[in-house]
C-alpha cells in the first residue's frame, strides 16, 4: 500500500468531524505550585530555550526526586520538587567550531538497565545539534550533581551520513523510551526533524560502563492525505520539510507507541515499528491549504474545508502517560495553538476516546501558567509531602513577567490530583 493510501484509509474514519471555530475553549484551568527559574535563548543566558522533562523518582525518598529537563544549546537542567535548579550539564560542542553545536531537544528515562558496573537509572535525550543519542546515569547522592555522562564516545549519527548532513540540522528530534517488558532490553524511538521518520534504537550498555545504541529499523509517516471530497492535503511548510513528530510516548503495558504529528494529530503504532500506525485524532486544522510566503516565512491559510478534529490546535507537542494501577489512565497532550491540554483514555479497548482537558493557568502575578508547551511528562506516584499524589510538569513557552523585555521559557510544576481531579468531573 503506498503511503498517501495508507493515510487515506486511516484518515476516513475521522473525517466527517465538522469545522470547529478556533477561540479558546471553557475547560477547567489549573494552577501550578512551583515554576523553574527562567530560561533565556540568547547570548547572556547562554541560548538556553526549555522545552522538554523528565521525572525520576526516588524510590529510597520520593521526596528528592528530580525532574530532568532540556534547555537545547542550553543542555540540561536537573531541578528538585521545589522547582531549584541543582545541576546544568552543558552540550557538547560540534566536532569543529564550524560545525553546528549540541542542542538537547527531548529527554526521558531508561529504569534499571545492567551496566558493568551495575543497574542504574538513565536520562537519554537527543542531541539534534549532533545527531546522536546522550545517557546520563542517575545518581541522587553524587558530588557534584546526581548526572554522569556515560555515552560511548563511538556512538553514530541516529540519521545523518556526514558531518555536511548534520549541520543542515534534519537530525534526531523527538525521543521516548521504551522497556520490552517481555524481553528486558530498552529501546529509544527517534524522530527526525522536518521530516516523518521515526527510527527504533536499541539501548546497549558497553563493557566499560557506557551506553550506546544501533538502529534497528525505522518507519515514515505519511506526509500527504486524501480527504473525504476526493482531494489531497499536505500541510503547508517550507519547501522540502515535511510535517515532522517530536511528542512521543510508550505505554509500556502493551507496547503501543503514541507518536505527534505536529500539523497533523496523534498516531497510535506499535513501539517496534511493524504494522500499520492509526490515527487517533486530528488537529483542527487538517485539511486546510496553506500558501507558503517565503518572505514572511510563514504559511497563509486557505479556507477551512471542515475536515479537521476538534480538541486539538497545531501545534500536537508534549505526549505524556499517566497509569493508574487498574490499568486504565490517560494519553496527555499539548495543544500548543490554544494552550490547553487534550486528555484521551489509555485503554486501546476503548479506542483511546477523548475525556476531556484543561488549561494550566497564573497562580499569582509573579507565577504564571503554560503557554505554548513544548513537553510535557506526568508521574502517578507519591513524591513526599509536596506532591503526594504524583506530579505533571508542563514547559511555558512564555514565561512571565519577563525581565526587561527578554523573552523567556521555563517549567511549571502541577499537582497530578488537581489534573485527574479536573478530568474526572
Amino acid at each position: 500500500m503506498s503511503v498517501l493510501a495508507l493515510a487515506a484509509a486511516l484518515a476516513a474514519p475521522l473525517a466527517t468531524a465538522p469545522a470547529q471555530a478556533h477561540a479558546p475553549r471553557e475547560l477547567p484551568a489549573l494552577t501550578p505550585r512551583a515554576e523553574t527559574q527562567p530560561l533565556y535563548d540568547d547570548e547572556a543566558g547562554g541560548n538556553a530555550d526549555a522545552d522538554d522533562p523528565a521525572i525520576w523518582r526516588n524510590a529510597a525518598q520520593p521526596g528528592r526526586s528530580l525532574v530532568v529537563a532540556t534547555a537545547k544549546e542550553g543542555g540540561l537542567r536537573v531541578y528538585d520538587l521545589g522547582a531549584r535548579q541543582i545541576q546544568s550539564v552543558p552540550a557538547p560542542a560540534g566536532p569543529t567550531p564550524g560545525d553546528a553545536p549540541g542542542r538537547f531537544n527531548n529527554v526521558d528515562l531508561v529504569h534499571g538497565l545492567k551496566l558493568a558496573s551495575g543497574r542504574a537509572d538513565l536520562a537519554v535525550t537527543s542531541d539534534r545539534g549532533n545527531d546522536r543519542l546522550r545517557f546520563y546515569r542517575i545518581d541522587p547522592d553524587r558530588p557534584g550533581g546526581p548526572l554522569t555522562d556515560v555515552t560511548d564516545p563511538a556512538a553514530a549519527p541516529v540519521f545523518s551520513g556526514s558531518q555536511d548532513e548534520i549541520n543542515e540540522q534534519r537530525t534526531a528530534y523527538g525521543l521516548a523510551t521504551w522497556t520490552d517488558r517481555a524481553t528486558g532490553r530498552s529501546y529509544a524511538l527517534v524522530s527526525r526533524r522536518e521530516q516523518t521518520r521515526i527510527a527504533l534504537l536499541e539501548i546497549l550498555p558497553g563493557r566499560s560502563g557506557t551506553v550506546g545504541y544501533r538502529k534497528l529499523r525505522t518507519l515514515d509517516l505519511p506526509s500527504s492525505f486524501r480527504l473525504p471530497d476526493g482531494t489531497s492535503w499536505t500541510p503547508c511548510a517550507e519547501p522540502g520539510q515535511l510535517p515532522q513528530v517530536e511528542g512521543m510516548v510508550v505505554d509500556p503495558a502493551d507496547g503501543t507507541l503514541y507518536a505527534g504529528q505536529e500539523d497533523v494529530g496523534i498516531w497510535r503504532l506499535r513501539a517496534d515499528l511493524t504494522g500499520s500506525p492509526e490515527l487517533v485524532d486530528k488537529v483542527r486544522e487538517y485539511g486546510i491549504p496553506g500558501t507558503y510566503d517565503e518572505e514572511t516565512d510563514e504559511c497563509a491559510p486557505g479556507a477551512d474545508p471542515g475536515f479537521g478534529g476538534k480538541r486539538l490546535a497545531a501545534d500536537v507537542e508534549g505526549l505524556t502517560l499517566v497509569t493508574e494501577p487498574d490499568g486504565d489512565g490517560y494519553v496527555l497532550a499539548s495543544s500548543q495553538g490554544d494552550d490547553t491540554f487534550a486528555a484521551y483514555d489509555r485503554e486501546r479497548g476503548d479506542d483511546n476516546e477523548y475525556e476531556g482537558g484543561f488549561r494550566v493557568t497564573a497562580a499569582s502575578a509573579t507565577l504564571d501558567g503554560s503557554q505554548e508547551c513544548d513537553g510535557a511528562a506526568a508521574l502517578n506516584a507519591p513524591l513526599g509531602a509536596a506532591y503526594p499524589h504524583g506530579l505533571l510538569v508542563v514547559q511555558d513557552g512564555d514565561e512571565t513577567p519577563r525581565d526587561g523585555g527578554r523573552e523567556a521559557t521555563n517549567f511549571k510544576f502541577v499537582r497530578l490530583d488537581d489534573v485527574l481531579d479536573a478530568l474526572q468531573d
